[in-house]
């Protein structure tokens, strides 16, 4: 998913804000509609607003928001945000099952590929439009566009299967010919190539959202830029944001079909990079909810409303195969991976509780058709995963052999958050110390950059994250096919592609037991050429307001969602 999440003072304004009704044009909330001339009637609109104010909740984010169109955002802040104010066809409860969101029922054909979702009548966006079939209809089509390019198309074509998706990505088919129709406006069709077990889960997650045809098409190029060019469908309302903003406020959407479940009054986001920043600023009352890392954990964790539970990103270390020669050699790669001390990163330098990982599936997220988890054996490929310095010294001394060079150096980029760049720095000492003559050299960015930068191959080694979009292992196994945008290592295995095409296409799809051994069998292949050296599979620590409750956190898709949150007091 998704990769990853400086301090400005923070307008309370929930009650005073502006709710989008259109491109340009904004009408005032309920709260100040009427103009108030008697001061009575000004004192109790104050009254209002900071009783209001008083219940939103102030929420910390590690990044600025990357997207708010929920067919071009990629990364886990942008989609948190983008859930908040808008509904798919289903939901995620708290125990993380798919339920009816703006679809109030829907069938499947007994052959599992065809789909009828029936679009709630009390749906409606928040220009007072109705939601209809239409709008999934074209927010899809969006989604599989070459013209919107669309790093996630592959959700709708490789990952659901929706009929024409791949040829219409590959530009050999039109939009139209997409197997999604209206069949009215309130009743959807899909139609899929093969049945897709997590198919329903898939209805949560952003690329899949609704979006209005007429009102995109009035926005222009402006599109999920402002709160005067986003409509809402889902709790909240956006009503203060701008590209990159530090600083941005939801307030409850009075209409949603679910308000009476809505206790917040809004949700105010404050960006802050710093963690010792963002601990003061809850210490202060500032935030509700921040994260904590490292030394800061020592500090807090006796503390009630400290808490960490498991946020389902790996992190990992991607070498760049296609375009630096010396990463080409496995042997070098092996040599690296043994030579990182995962234990201690998670241990001396996180203290989080993020769980140290040898596998390119992480633990804890996805249940096999025994109700195993599919990582829990982290031991299973010590063979090619493991911290054995001896082991990486002699890969190393192949490696030099092969390549006829006695030192290498090579620059990691990181991202410009605390955390990654105090793991960096471990890594680095660890490659160095343990591999004499391998230099690293880091290059902090902005996430926003790095991410740039190795989507399009501008780099040697990065230091990045993947969340799981869905609860199968092949959110993540997909990503290392031939081509696919995220393999940003440019690694090519026929024989592993061929292991995901059946499991995803092939005779596979309708063998459960069948395609959970084979996606292990896919897992070695990576595991064993090192396509990535996995690091730790993170854990959040956060100080929660002991005043809040019903925060909703997942390890899949959207990691923390509020529609049944509390804020007392």
């Amino acid at each position: 998913m998704k990769n990853a999440r400086s301090v400005l003072a923070f307008a309370m304004a929930a009650a005073m804000a502006l709710t989008a009704t259109g491109c340009g044009s904004t009408a005032t909330a309920d709260s100040g509609a009427a103009e108030s001339t008697a001061t009575g009637e000004a004192s109790a609109e104050s009254t209002e607003a900071t009783e209001a104010s008083s219940s939103a909740l102030n929420v910390m984010l590690e990044t600025p928001v990357q997207s708010l169109d929920p067919q071009v955002a990629t990364d886990g802040t942008s989609f948190e945000v983008i859930a908040d104010y808008t509904d798919g066809l289903m939901q995620m409860d708290a125990k993380g099952a798919a339920v009816p969101a703006c679809a109030e029922s829907y069938e499947v054909s007994e052959d599992g590929k065809t789909y009828t979702f029936h679009i709630r009548e009390d749906a409606n966006w928040s220009n007072g439009d109705p939601v209809t079939a239409n709008d999934f209809v074209f927010g899809w089509q969006r989604a599989v566009d070459p013209a919107t390019a669309s790093e996630y198309a592959y959700m709708l074509s490789d990952i659901g299967q929706v009929v024409n998706a791949a040829e219409i990505i590959a530009g050999e088919k039109d939009v139209s010919e997409l197997g999604v129709k209206a069949v009215d406006d309130k009743t959807l069709e899909v139609q899929l190539n093969v049945p897709v077990s997590y198919f329903l889960s898939l209805m949560y997650f952003p690329t899949y959202y609704p979006v209005n045809q007429a009102f995109y098409e009035s926005c222009g190029d402006t599109f999920a830029t402002s709160p005067e060019t986003v409509l809402s469908n889902g709790a909240f309302t956006l009503t203060s944001y701008e590209p990159a903003a530090t600083a941005f406020t939801l307030v409850k959407n009075d209409s949603y079909y679910d308000a009476d479940k809505v206790q917040l009054a809004g949700l105010n986001y404050q960006v802050i990079q710093d963690s010792q920043q963002a601990l003061m600023s809850y210490q202060t009352g500032a935030l509700d909810i921040t994260l904590v890392n490292g030394e800061q954990v020592d500090q807090v964790k006796d503390d009630p409303a400290f808490d960490s539970r498991g946020a389902g990103y790996l992190w990992y270390i991607s070498p760049n195969m296609g375009s630096v020669p010396e990463l080409a050699n496995v042997n070098l790669r092996l040599a690296m991976t043994f030579a990182l001390d995962r234990e201690a990163i998670c241990n001396d330098v996180l203290k989080d509780g993020s769980a140290a990982t040898f596998t390119a599936v992480p633990p804890q997220f996805a249940t096999g058709p025994d109700g195993s988890d599919f990582s829990a054996d982290q031991t299973k490929f010590a063979d090619s995963c493991a911290y054995d310095p001896e082991k990486a010294a002699s890969y190393y001394e192949t490696a030099k052999q092969e390549l006829g060079v006695d030192s290498f150096e090579f620059d990691m980029i990181v991202d410009s958050d605390d955390a990654p760049q105090k793991v960096a720095q471990v890594v680095k000492e660890q490659l160095e110390t343990t591999l004499p003559g391998l230099t690293i050299n880091l290059v902090v960015e902005p996430k926003k950059q790095r991410v740039e930068d190795m989507q399009n191959g501008n780099f040697e080694l990065g230091l990045t994250r993947w969340g799981p979009d869905y609860a199968d292992p092949m959110t993540y196994l997909g990503m290392w096919t031939t081509g696919n945008s995220n393999n940003y290592g440019l690694w090519s295995n026929a024989d592993y592609d061929a292991v995901i095409d059946r499991c995803s296409t092939g005779d596979l799809c309708t063998d459960p037991e069948g395609r959970w051994s084979a996606m292990y069998d896919a897992e070695k292949i990576v595991m064993d050429e090192a396509v990535i050296f996995p690091l730790y599979t993170q854990c959040n620590a956060e100080m929660i307001n002991p005043n809040v409750t019903g925060i909703e956190f997942h390890p899949v898709a959207l990691n923390r969602v509020y529609k049944n949150a509390v804020k007392a007091g």
